[in-house]
């Protein structure tokens, strides 16, 4: 197989480029820089169309984080730091991916938010119970924390839904890890 080589924009074709981008897809000015930087005959031309971009109200990470945060609760129902950390992963400065998820979640009752996830995802949930051991349990507790729920919430959740609730006063969560990798989309 061979490799395709990308043609090199000059900075009018990379005008263009950036333009296609961000209507296909809403992106952060990080991402857009690492795909202008990628086909760019010169570097000095990405500096400047990313501020034409900015100048003309097409790249603005405020607007995109927030946007973002408030998709992922509305129409995925995850949890807030899975939202922070795929907003830094999608090159959003730390400070404002935390501003932008705080915002979209005030007020909302996380511990709703996983119950609503463990009926979407456990569709057998409220008729027969879930959870009748240790490794279901595990697996259950791994996934909300893939999904961005804290820890005394997903057990206080666990609780309500377990077979036998009396099993989670006993039970150690697996070990955390300090940020759990996002789950396969």
């Amino acid at each position: 197989m061979t490799e395709r080589k990308t043609r090199s924009l000059d900075a009018e074709k990379l005008w263009e480029y950036a333009l296609r981008a961000l209507a296909g897809r809403a992106s952060s000015a990080g991402e857009i820089r690492e795909k202008l930087r990628r086909r760019a005959a010169r570097a000095a031309d990405v500096d400047e169309i990313l501020t034409r971009l900015k100048d003309c109200g097409y790249l603005n990470d405020r607007r995109f984080a927030e946007a973002f945060a408030n998709a992922r609760l509305t129409n995925d129902g995850l949890g807030r730091a899975r939202v922070v950390r795929e907003l830094r992963a999608r090159r959003v400065a730390p400070s404002l991916a935390e501003t932008a998820a705080k915002q979209a979640y005030q007020g909302v009752d996380e511990r709703n938010l996983i119950e609503d996830f463990i009926r979407r995802k456990y569709r057998l949930a409220e008729r027969d119970g879930l959870f009748q051991d240790d490794k279901d349990m595990a697996k259950a507790y791994g996934r909300l924390r893939r999904a961005g729920f804290r820890s005394g919430e997903i057990l206080a959740a666990l609780k309500k839904f377990a077979r036998t609730p009396e099993l989670l006063d006993a039970w150690e969560p697996p070990e955390e890890e300090e940020e759990p990798p996002a789950e396969n989309r």
